[in-house]
Order: structure tokens, then C-alpha cells, then sequence
């Protein structure tokens, strides 16, 4: 008998809306407010983002993830510029060609690196590519944390990065769309989101809302304030000013106030590394360590087609046999285990 579909694991985006979200966003139906940020939600909100990342900073809140990394480097870039990027980049591979729309024609420039992860090594033959006026200028540095296989930057890594883009003129972007799992993943280390973006050299982060239970709405955080001139009016260009913009403002208060957004991104975490463990145990073989709230894993095409045949849902994410398994804020230990179980039962 056909299961019916179970999306627990194709993705964090899957998850419904946190408690916390979803009672900021009741609370905020109450009464009236003033439009497009002018609200008290809206500078508590970035009251708390300065506190949390221990400087001044500015903030935007756009609606989606797409649209905070197109902005943020089309306000880096001009049409002639490139910017350098992962081959796995979700900028590259997953936004359809929006940053070359909002940069006027910024070329991405690829680059390979093991684990999703860059270095400086891997920026020399883009940055020694061309001849004057013939190639696009590199302008900008894009970093994914946690990658794009789940994989974790550290402060060290990202300031020898910073410094060599910074050294040739380049601003770096960091696309942190699950940025919350690294900095929960991190912060045992004693590692602070301060370490991690400016004290490391991240000019800007766009950080993500909706993968870590919050709806529709990202934030976009400029430690480099001077980068982000007028970038109100590109945010008002592109649609992606909220009228209502306290719903989305309220939200972020309700995670940052008293940290749920690290301990949602946690337990996230905690449960892939239940995942991955198990997985391990049953003797498959990971494609990459397993740092933040992603495991992707090698299964062979019979084990594959009997878990999509018992209704799970999951993406075939590197080479011939890397598949991609995602937990949530919301992720139960009961979820996990039925997952396995159906492991053990096709393997």
C-alpha cells in the first residue's frame, strides 16, 4: 500500500511557522501602527540585531532569501563586476539568474572547493583571470554558512577569506540562509554570531528567517554600514517593502529576545546528528560531516526508490549517489526514527 507523502526531511523549509512566530504575528494584529517600518517592532527589532551582534549595523527585512542575496550584491556590484562564488552557491544554482537581474549583468564567477567550502587558494584563478577591460572586475566575495552541504566556516577560515577579497578590493557577502544552525553549532566553541561575521570580516549578512521558523521574511544586516547607501530605495524598487512591515519585525523580536532563534536552530542540529548517527550505524557512508542540521548521505538506487516508494520525500543533492536529508526546528525524535526504520527495512 502507497504511504502517503512525508515531507519531514526534503527540506526546512517544509516546517510550519515556530510558536514564537506565529504568537508575535497574533500580537501584532492588535490595534494600528505606522506603515513600512516606522513602528516600535520595527526598531526593537534592530535594537536586538545590534545587541546580538555586538556593533552598530544596519537592517533591512525583505521578504524571501533570493531577493537579500540579488540586492545585497547588486549594491556591491556594478553590471561590469563579478562576483566569486561556490560552484554549489544557492546565488549560482538555485536563483535563477536573479543577481545577474538586480546587478544589471554582474557576472557569477564559480569556484570549486571541497566540501562547499572556499578558500583562499581557490580565489587565485578567478581574481588572475582576463585582461583589463576584457573580463569583469571581481567585486565581491560570496560565503555560504552553513553551506550548501551543511558544512561550517570558521572564524579563522572566514577572515583569511575576508582578508584576501579585501586586500583586492572585494567586499564579502555571507548568504546566511541557515546561518542560525552554524552560529548554534558554533557556539559551544565560544564562538559568538560577532565572530562569525564582522570580527571575521563579513561587510554583510543576509540572514534567513524562514528556514529557522519564521514566515516570509529574511533580514538583510550590513556591518559595513557605508555599503549599504540608499539601499532602502533598491528594497522599495524590487517590491520588497513590507507596508505591514511590523508582522515581520514582530517576529524577529520574538526569536532574538531570548535566543530562540539559536535554540530552534539547535535542536535542528541535534536532531540531523541523531539522523546522521543512525545512518551511520546501518553502515551507509556520509558525503560530508554532518556540522550543522543537514546530512547528506550515499545510498544506492535500491535503497533510494524504497524509501521514495514508502512516501518519503528527499533531493538527490551531489554526485551519482549524494542524497540530501534536512531537519527543522520541529523535527521530532520520532520522525527520525521512523526514517531509519524504513532504512533498515530496504537496505
Amino acid at each position: 500500500m502507497t504511504r502517503p507523502a512525508n515531507f519531514t526531511f526534503a527540506s526546512d523549509n517544509t516546517a510550519g511557522v515556530c510558536p514564537e512566530a506565529f504568537a508575535a504575528i497574533r500580537d501584532a494584529n492588535s490595534g494600528r501602527a505606522p506603515s513600512y517600518g516606522d513602528d516600535a517592532a520595527t526598531a526593537e527589532a534592530k535594537r536586538l540585531f545590534a545587541q546580538i551582534f555586538e556593533a552598530e549595523c544596519e537592517v533591512f527585512f525583505v521578504f524571501n532569501g533570493t531577493a537579500a542575496n540579488a540586492l545585497v550584491l547588486a549594491a556591491l556590484c556594478q553590471r561590469h563586476h563579478a562576483v566569486l562564488c561556490h560552484a554549489l552557491a544557492h546565488i549560482e544554482t538555485d536563483e535563477c539568474g536573479a543577481p545577474e537581474f538586480f546587478t544589471g549583468g554582474a557576472k557569477l564567477l564559480p569556484l570549486a572547493g571541497e566540501h562547499a567550502k572556499l578558500c583562499p587558494a581557490d580565489l587565485a584563478p578567478a581574481l588572475a583571470r582576463g585582461h583589463g577591460v576584457h573580463f569583469p572586475k571581481a567585486r565581491a566575495l560570496s560565503l555560504t554558512q552553513a553551506t550548501e552541504l551543511g558544512t561550517l566556516y570558521t572564524p579563522a577560515e572566514l577572515r583569511a577569506l575576508a582578508d584576501c577579497a579585501h586586500a583586492r578590493g572585494l567586499a564579502v557577502q555571507m548568504d546566511g540562509a541557515r546561518f542560525a544552525n552554524a552560529a548554534a553549532a558554533l557556539a559551544p566553541r565560544g564562538v559568538s554570531p560577532a565572530d562569525l561575521t564582522w570580527r571575521s570580516g563579513v561587510d554583510v549578512l543576509c540572514l534567513g528567517g524562514t528556514k529557522n521558523g519564521l514566515l516570509g521574511t529574511e533580514a538583510v544586516v550590513f556591518f559595513n554600514r557605508a555599503l549599504a547607501a540608499e539601499f532602502e530605495y533598491r528594497v522599495k524598487q524590487a517590491g520588497q517593502l513590507a507596508s505591514k512591515m511590523r508582522f515581520a519585525a514582530a517576529q524577529w523580536v520574538a526569536v532574538l529576545r531570548d535566543g530562540a532563534w539559536l535554540r530552534h536552530a539547535a535542536h535542528a542540529n541535534g536532531q540531523a546528528q541523531k539522523l546522521s548517527a543512525g545512518l551511520r550505524e546501518l553502515g551507509f557512508a556520509l558525503v560530508t560531516p554532518t556540522e550543522a542540521n543537514g546530512v547528506f548521505v550515499e545510498l544506492s538506487p535500491r535503497v533510494a526508490a524504497g524509501l521514495e516508494a514508502r512516501g518519503w520525500h528527499f533531493y538527490k543533492f551531489v554526485g551519482e549517489h549524494g542524497y540530501r536529508f534536512m531537519c527543522a526546528w520541529d523535527t521530532a525524535d520520532a520522525d527520525v526514527a521512523a526514517l531509519l526504520a524504513d532504512v533498515r527495512a530496504v537496505r
